[in-house]
């Protein structure tokens, strides 16, 4: 999906917090690298994804209707 997965580099989640309006579809396709606390305020709980979890961020990524996130390295 992003330059940094071919070349090998470590992926982490990008969070643009003023565009993040607290829907949470991401902290549930990804429950184990976000989370969503009771007032709406997204937190990536992962510095780097790990390889097994890049599918789970990928799809955290897809699900947002905002684009309040990114992958990145």
């Amino acid at each position: 999906m992003t330059n940094a997965l071919d070349k090998g580099a470590p992926i982490r989640i990008v969070l643009d917090q003023s565009r993040c309006e607290g829907y949470g579809f991401c902290a549930e396709a990804a429950p184990d690298l976000l989370e969503l606390d009771d007032e709406g305020e997204l937190t990536v709980l992962v510095e780097q994804v790990a390889p097994e979890a890049v599918d789970r961020a990928e799809a955290a990524v897809r699900v947002c209707p905002v684009a309040a996130l990114r992958l990145g390295s």
